[in-house]
Parts: C-alpha cells; sequence; structure tokens
C-alpha cells in the first residue's frame, strides 16, 4: 500500500512520525553537541527557534536553563511537541518565521536541519535573516545548521543526488539549476507499507547566506563543518554558520 504525503508537507501525519521518518536526527551524541553548542552562544539569555517543529532540540536545551520560545507553521507539529514533558516551559508562536513576530530581545536565533531551505524564494530567504536581526540584542548571534549543494558530486548531464539509502529509507535530491531549487523525494517502508513524501527546496550556498547576513546587519562569526566545531574546509558536506548582530 502507498501511503503518498507528497502535497501534505509537515501535517499530522509527518509529525507524529518524525522520530521514525528520521532517527538519525535523535542519536544522543548529535543532540548533545547540538545544544551544547546552542547553550554556550546563548549564554544567560532568552532563545528563538525559527521551525521549532516538534521540540527535537527546544526541549533538551530549556532543560540545559535556557529559556526558547519557538515559531513554527504547522500546527501539527507543534500539538506533538506540547504532548511532551517539559513542553509547558517553551513558547511557541504559530506563524512563518519569515514574518512572524514575538516578544524580545533574543541573545540566540538558530535555524537548524536545513529548514533555510524550506522558504523556496531568495526575497523569503533575505526576509528571515531581516526578521532575525530583528528580535536579536547588539551581540546577538544567529545560527543556520544548512547542507551544501551536491552539484559539483554530480556525474555530467546528471541531476538527481542520493543522500539516504537504507534498507527502510531512500532519498534523493533532484535538481533544477534554472529555478535553483531541488525536489527532496523520500521513500519509506514502514510497518510494511511504502510511504513517500515530496518537498521542493531553495538551495542555497554559504556565500549567498553571508550576503543576506550583511542585507540584515549581521556579520559572520563562526563556521564550522559540525557541531563538535570540526574546521568548515573545501571537503565540508555541511556547515554550521554563526552571525552577529553588529549593531542595535
Amino acid at each position: 500500500m502507498l501511503n503518498d504525503v507528497a502535497e501534505t508537507r509537515f501535517d499530522a501525519w509527518i509529525a507524529e512520525r518524525y522520530e521514525t521518518l528520521w532517527p538519525e536526527l535523535f542519536e544522543p551524541s548529535l543532540l548533545d553537541a547540538t545544544v551544547s553548542f546552542l547553550a554556550d552562544r546563548a549564554g544567560a539569555g532568552p532563545a528563538l527557534e525559527l521551525g521549532i517543529g516538534t521540540g527535537r532540540v527546544a526541549l533538551p536545551l530549556s532543560r540545559r536553563g535556557v529559556t526558547v520560545h519557538g515559531i513554527e507553521l504547522s500546527p501539527d507539529m507543534v500539538a506533538v511537541l506540547r504532548a511532551q514533558p517539559g513542553a509547558s516551559g517553551v513558547g511557541v508562536t504559530i506563524g512563518d518565521f519569515a514574518s512572524a513576530t514575538v516578544d524580545g530581545p533574543f541573545t540566540l536565533a538558530y535555524l537548524l536541519r536545513n529548514t533555510i531551505t524550506n522558504l523556496t524564494t531568495q526575497d523569503e530567504q533575505v526576509a528571515t535573516f531581516r526578521n532575525v536581526a530583528a528580535h536579536l540584542e547588539p551581540g546577538g548571534c544567529f545560527v543556520v545548521e544548512n547542507y551544501i549543494p551536491e552539484l559539483r558530486r554530480l556525474p555530467p548531464g546528471e541531476t538527481r543526488y542520493v543522500f539516504a539509502a537504507t534498507p527502510a529509507h531512500v532519498a534523493f535530491e533532484e535538481y533544477d539549476c534554472a529555478t535553483q531549487i531541488a525536489y527532496s523525494h523520500h521513500y519509506w517502508v514502514i510497518d510494511g507499507e511504502l510511504a513517500t513524501f515530496s518537498s521542493p527546496h531553495r538551495y542555497v550556498w554559504p556565500s549567498e547566506l553571508d550576503l543576506m547576513a550583511q542585507l540584515a546587519g549581521l556579520t559572520l562569526r563562526e563556521r564550522w563543518d559540525d557541531w563538535t566545531c570540526a574546521p568548515f574546509t573545501a571537503e565540508s558536506r555541511n556547515h554550521i554558520s554563526v552571525w552577529e548582530k553588529v549593531s542595535g
């Protein structure tokens, strides 16, 4: 039986199975490194998570003593968050993180797991940086976790790149260079049934994100390969970038 969720994005079907679909995101070592990195940069101040989802990072970060508020477009994802222990200590605003506003200011804002690419226009991505800058106090930081587009690793004439291949999950991106959109396609076997999920993403290079940050009054402070602060190099497949608000 085929359960096709291609048009539903992050609805109840995804929200209720989020950890089952992407178990690698819940590895304790990854979560511990992520939360430690963010807690160090939040300091004593509050943090704003854009795309808070089911609270994968917000809840353990809150348990570290950081006050966390999130913005999330999907009420279904928030419903899963709210059902978990400790959720009462995490505030959530339902809305588009490119434009939604909450009471601040914050010492830290963060956007994880390639979620900046969920915004499929450059204008929306630029608006996100400006919205974040408006929520940060001077000296506050914006952290983005994003992948490096795999275009240079594609054979000549090929547009598809397989980024996951396990007995339970196969996934690939299909690049459209004319529009700067990558279509992600996922195929899972869950309880003996095939489920699919597809979504468009505007892929973006670190240099373009740096320009977006500059337009918003932010300057690059750090860039790493991963949450353990491994050096970012020409061979890196992902990056953790930290921009700082340089003025009021």
